[in-house]
């Protein structure tokens, strides 16, 4: 056996199916590990297993990361309500937890080489590389980008190495780059890539509108302290609901959208991603929040929840910013408590029911209804709000020329 171990964080994807036979043909034995965020069916589950196996690892072990996901991802996330540039709702962020488990396989086997199948011109490389130097002093092995330089199409070259060694590559390889995991769906590459209108094949969960259901459907759920705790009543784990709403969700097109922006690395990135789950209960969570958080607190909340999204987005996921965040954003929660009614005829979804017993009403007062004050209480604060701009025009009058128009 070879004195070289690494541990390769394995999908059974092109990029990760090609870093083991050329990790071995450099003389080393190749441990896989597949993180299990739920993602994926038993048979997948299998299918990677016995990739990794046929692939040349010399063992594999596969890590369920579910609750870890809800727990250091998806609650956070749903409490600072905020997408990566008001679009993407970082469906990739597993990858902090797939360092997690290929670390601890590291440990376990005496080794610190521990290897990933990120390209160089992505953000995942930026993710991995950053994760595992927060966590030890690691020896970082990243196939796809030695090779990148050298060979041009990367992900053409990879397919011929594969087949020119005997392996077969998998039919939803050889068009786009798909990650899939209990977050969501996401697509890159063909058509995607060059700015087109996607193809038919470019689709993960999510059904096409002619196989939507005739029935609408809306689901509840409950919160306490700003996380979801049941679905439709019943008290489930977090990440139970999620897969739920994923499954329910995905059958009515929720959650589908493109992602085009700033890449960690400077490049303009595009992709079609689908995230059913993570969409209701981002929807849900804000309509509860809004309702009961004070004015102040809506409007200044989303400036650090941005800040959290922009460092994990960005591969600061131990930066201790990310934590200093995460501290407001659960001091912000105690009183997100309650039940929101999600409803659907497909693709969109909203908020149509909430209750809460924190919500900031006033039993004397309904806003463009009722009130228990009167005219003169209203002109008195319309004149005191509004001074600052009334005096600049007041005196702007007897200003000629350009200082009158500022």
């Amino acid at each position: 056996m070879s004195d070289k171990v690494v541990v390769l964080a394995f999908s059974g994807g092109l990029d990760t199916s090609f870093c083991i036979p050329w990790l071995k043909e450099r003389g080393y034995a190749v441990h896989t590990v597949f993180a299990d965020s739920g993602g994926v069916s038993a048979a997948e589950r299998a299918d990677i297993e016995a990739r990794a196996a046929k692939l040349g690892a010399a063992s594999h072990v596969t890590v369920d990361i579910g609750d870890a996901i809800w727990k250091s991802f998806c609650t956070p996330l749903i409490k600072a309500g905020e997408w990566y540039q008001g679009q993407y709702p970082l469906l990739v962020s597993d990858r902090y937890l797939i360092v997690e488990a290929s670390v601890a396989r590291a440990k376990a086997l005496g080794t610190k080489a521990i290897a990933h199948g990120c390209t160089g011109m992505g953000n995942d490389q930026v993710r991995f590389d950053l994760c595992l130097k927060a966590l030890g002093d690691f020896e970082i092995l990243a196939p796809i980008r030695e090779i990148q330089k050298q060979v041009g199409e990367v992900r053409a070259y990879e397919r011929q190495y594969l087949e020119d060694r005997g392996f077969t590559v998998p039919d939803k390889a050889k068009s786009y780059t798909i990650n899939e995991n209990v977050l969501g769906v996401t697509l890159s590459g063909g058509e995607i890539d060059r700015w087109d209108v996607p193809g038919p094949g470019a689709k993960g969960w999510c059904a096409p509108k002619s196989e939507w259901p005739a029935t609408p459907l809306s689901v509840r759920l409950t919160f306490e302290n700003g996380e979801a705790v049941a679905l439709n009543g019943e008290r489930l784990a977090g990440i139970e609901i999620l897969k739920r709403l994923n499954q329910q969700l995905a059958q009515y097109g929720v959650g589908r959208g493109f992602y085009t922006g700033d890449t960690t690395i400077g490049l303009k990135g595009r992709i079609v991603f689908e995230a059913p789950g993570l969409t209701a209960l981002h929807v849900a969570h804000r309509a509860l929040e809004e309702a009961v958080l004070s004015k102040q607190q809506n409007r200044f909340k989303p400036e650090l929840a941005r800040k959290w999204v922009e460092l994990v987005y960005e591969g600061f996921f131990h930066d201790p910013l990310k934590h200093d965040v995460e501290a407001f954003l659960n001091s912000s929660q105690s009183r997100v408590n309650g039940e929101v009614t999600l409803y659907t005829e497909g693709a969109k979804i909203d908020a149509v029911k909430i209750e809460s017993p924190y919500i900031l009403t006033n039993k004397n007062a309904t806003y463009a209804q009722s009130a228990d004050w009167g005219v003169a209480e209203a002109e008195g604060f319309i004149k005191l709000y509004g001074m600052s701009s009334s005096l600049w025009a007041e005196i702007g009058q007897n200003v000629p020329g350009p200082s009158h128009a500022g």
